[in-house]
């Protein structure tokens, strides 16, 4: 089974237990109809990344979906918390590219979010014999990937949210989904 579309998706939940708030987080990102199933970091070759609103539309009830996600929570007041995936596609569509996972304290949406796109293309470039400095910054590193002609593209997904005034647990989340050949549009009633 090689999955041949999948959706980006996030959300974030406030509630007085952790496990709630989690559940609030998979709701917004409307996923909590769902059994999810935690995989490794491989995009497929040939891919096509659709829109939350058409794949939300290919999930049935109680299904198990594959996905690549990241969550982070807190109970501390004011506390800024991050969870992201980032990607990395490869211009040859005959190649896997990489996603990648990422959850912080303290960090922006923003910061986040580059940090697992990063991520995610210095792992194609190691497969793709790109040469870089590790501990350059990563406009630097993104340029050198890009222009090698190797990699088309990089992007992420993240959700932050600041850890709620009265000590309510808050959750972040942030997904890569993937919708296999078998899934079926669910009609609307």
């Amino acid at each position: 089974m090689v999955p041949k579309k999948l959706f980006f998706t996030k959300g974030a939940g406030v509630h007085k237990e952790k496990l709630a708030s989690f559940e609030l987080a998979l709701r917004a990102a409307g996923l909590a109809h769902c059994n999810l199933v935690l995989v490794s970091s491989i995009y497929p070759p040939g891919c096509k990344r659709i829109s939350k609103e058409e794949g939300l539309k290919q999930l049935r009830p109680g299904e198990i979906v594959f996905c690549v996600y990241d969550r982070e929570s807190t109970n501390e007041p004011n506390r800024l918390v991050a969870a992201s995936v980032g990607v990395a596609i490869p211009a040859d569509q005959e190649q896997y590219g990489y996603l990648s996972e990422h959850h912080s304290f303290g960090e922006t949406e923003e910061k986040a979010g580059e940090y697992a796109e990063d991520l995610a293309a210095s792992m194609l470039a190691t497969t793709l014999g790109i040469e870089f400095n590790p501990d350059s910054d990563w406009d630097e590193r993104e340029q050198i990937f890009k222009m090698s002609g190797k990699i088309v593209r990089t992007s992420n997904i993240t959700q932050s949210a600041i850890g709620n005034k009265d000590g309510l647990w808050t959750t972040v989340f942030a997904a890569a989904v993937f919708i296999n050949d078998d899934n079926l549009p669910v009609e609307n009633k």
